[in-house]
């Protein structure tokens, strides 16, 4: 994550606030820009896929 979009959290954030919901904030907004990286990259599974790899578990 970069410094800038971490303190874009933070702002967003009310004046106070519990440490707990900052670092929860904080690794969602990073898993979601890895998610978006991932499609980007076209490391994406489809419906099928997933459906064929969950038949397996």
């Amino acid at each position: 994550m970069k410094k800038e979009k971490a303190i874009e959290t933070i702002r967003e954030l009310p004046a106070e606030f519990d440490l707990d919901e900052l670092i929860e904030k904080l690794i969602f907004v990073d898993k979601v820009d890895k998610g978006l990286k991932q499609i980007e990259d076209g490391k994406i599974v489809d419906h099928n896929e997933v459906k064929e790899i969950v038949k397996k578990w």
